[in-house]
Parts: structure tokens; C-alpha cells; sequence
């Protein structure tokens, strides 16, 4: 088939292109065409290559049909974050595709109530990104129920994977909590550290993806989530990340008011996002109905990303 991905150099797309290509497919990667992917492969070679400014062709209006013009079985949207943004875009695939997957995030559920959180919950989301993002997902789906489009949400968790930081056992992106477990030297975590994060390797979304193209009737009109299949404490998470290093973590706890003095306002506010959310969301339906199941788990994921911050001297390993 000829699928069309949007955002292809991401993340997501590092993985997900060349195992569309693997498969046989006519791949057309669309991109801004300012970054490579994340981790080079051959597969690239075979792909077309198209560079587009989203957000100005949005502007204009001509976003859409031209990627309808693109005459893809499949779209793959990886960068959509508006509702307005989507629905241009399913407008203008209508009729033209015979699926359209979104990614999502699991951000779109808010706060963590009963756990594992099921697909089906109610959204809660408590941000502007979830709230756009379940916005998104609820047009998607309905225009699915009402008149057939063929739509299909992936929501990820903290997606992580050799070249980028992985959200650390703080709650953050600051590289430094890493190396401070790996020095043997005391963290302070927030609270009690027993919020909770949930990684997924970003190979791991690329094989839902594939999966979901694989199975387009189970697939149609529904969402899955995307992460590993357990989340992780924060202190479990850093007394983890320790042991890789051949330390035992030396950990401190501050209450949330305490804590977030102690570092930067931009790691605060990611922290906070993370704690506030504290998500665990359940994989069963993907398996369920499409076969998936996650190759790695949470500190799997991490352990990739941070062997990469180690061979890029990001992190030092002492002794």
C-alpha cells in the first residue's frame, strides 16, 4: 500500500518508516525537513521525501489537499495537535483513505483514579496538550461511529529510546538526576517518590502502528494506549537506575512545596505534569484485538536511552 506518515523523522517515525518499508509498503515521509531520524537505516533510501511547513499550509488552507493529493491507502498523522489541525485533515481525507491513524497521548485521561486505566475511562484531561488531544480523539472517533471514516487513535506514554533523554526518575529531563545515581550521590525525589511514570520504547508504538494497519476492521473507530505494560515509581524507578551503575541509590524526600525550590522552574513544571498525571494504563485491549504486545518494559525502554547518554559522554560512568 502507499502510506503517507506525517512528522516521519520523529521519534516515532526513526522506527516506524523503515519497518512500513521492511513490509513492502510505498512510504512517503512528510517533515518539516529539519532533522534526520533519530538512528540511521538503509530503509530511508527507498522512501519519497516530502518537506512541509504544517502550521503556514494549515494557514492557508492547503494543508490537507495536499496530502489527499498524495493519493495514500493510508495516513499516518504523528503531529497533529489541534483539534482545528484534524479535522481540516480528515475533511480532506474523506472518502480518499482507507485508514487514517492519529497519534495520541495518554495524557488525554488526566489524573490516574482506578488503575490500570482502561481506554474506556472518562477524559479528564488537566492540561492545555490533553486537552486538545482528547478533542482530537473524540472528533476522530465520532466521525468514525457516524459516517465511517476510517480512524484510529494511538495514545503513547513517555516515549523513550536511544538519541533523546528519557524522562528521569524525577519526573524531568534533566540528565543530571542521571548522573547522580550513577556517582552514587543523594537524590532528592518529590513527596514520597510514589508517583508514577510509564515509558514505552518507540518501536514499540511503531509495532502498534503496524499492527493497526495489519488489522483495520479491530482497528476502526478505536483507541488504544501505547506503553509498556507496568509503570514505574519514581523511587522504584531510581533505585533502579542506580543498580545499572553498581550503586545502591542514596534517596531524599522533600514535600511538593520543599521540593520544587530545589530546581529549576522548567524541571518543575515538567515534574509536576508527570506526578499530577501519575499514569498506569493498561495494554489488554491491543492485545485483545490486535495481537500487540509491548517488547520492552518500562527500564528496558529507559536502559537503551540511557546506554545512548552514556556512549555520547552525557553520562559519565565513574569507577
Amino acid at each position: 500500500m502507499r502510506v503517507v506518515v506525517i512528522g516521519a523523522s520523529g521519534h516515532i517515525g526513526t522506527y516506524l518508516v523503515p519497518r512500513l518499508v521492511d513490509a513492502g509498503h510505498d512510504v512517503v515521509a512528510v517533515s518539516r525537513g529539519k532533522r534526520e531520524p533519530y538512528s540511521p537505516h538503509g530503509a530511508w533510501q527507498r522512501v519519497t521525501t516530502i518537506t512541509a511547513d504544517r502550521e503556514a499550509e494549515e494557514a492557508d488552507g492547503t494543508f490537507g489537499r495536499r496530502i489527499a493529493d498524495l493519493e495514500a491507502d493510508v495516513v499516518i498523522d504523528l503531529i497533529c495537535f489541534t483539534e482545528s489541525g484534524a479535522r481540516l485533515l480528515a475533511t480532506a481525507l474523506t472518502g480518499r483513505v482507507r485508514q487514517f491513524l492519529h497519534c495520541g497521548t495518554i495524557w488525554v485521561h488526566g489524573p490516574s483514579t482506578r488503575v490500570p486505566t482502561t481506554e474506556d475511562r472518562l477524559r479528564r484531561p488537566i492540561g492545555e496538550y490533553g486537552r486538545q488531544k482528547a478533542a482530537i480523539e473524540a472528533y476522530l472517533l465520532d466521525r468514525a461511529r457516524r459516517d465511517g471514516f476510517p480512524a484510529t487513535v494511538i495514545h503513547p506514554g513517555h516515549i523513550t529510546g536511544p538519541g533523546w533523554r528519557p524522562v528521569n526518575p524525577a519526573g524531568n529531563l534533566d540528565t543530571a538526576v542521571f548522573q547522580a545515581l550513577a556517582d552514587g550521590a543523594e537524590v532528592t525525589l518529590p513527596n514520597l517518590g510514589m508517583e508514577t511514570v510509564q515509558h514505552v520504547h518507540a518501536d514499540d508504538v511503531a509495532r502498534l502502528f503496524m499492527d493497526a494497519i495489519a488489522g483495520p476492521t479491530a482497528a476502526a473507530g478505536e483507541s488504544f494506549h501505547s506503553v509498556a505494560t507496568t509503570a514505574l515509581t519514581l523511587r522504584g524507578y531510581a533505585e533502579a537506575v542506580a543498580g545499572w551503575f553498581g550503586r545502591e541509590a542514596r534517596l531524599a524526600y522533600l514535600p511538593w512545596e520543599e521540593w520544587r525550590s530545589t530546581v529549576s522552574e522548567e524541571n518543575a513544571r515538567v515534574t509536576y505534569d508527570h506526578i499530577a498525571h501519575s499514569p498506569h494504563c493498561a495494554m489488554e485491549k491491543a492485545e485483545r484485538l490486535l495481537g500487540h504486545r509491548p517488547r520492552y518494559t518500562s527500564l528496558e525502554a529507559v536502559a537503551e536511552a540511557v546506554d545512548w547518554l552514556v556512549r555520547a559522554g552525557t553520562i559519565v560512568r565513574n569507577g
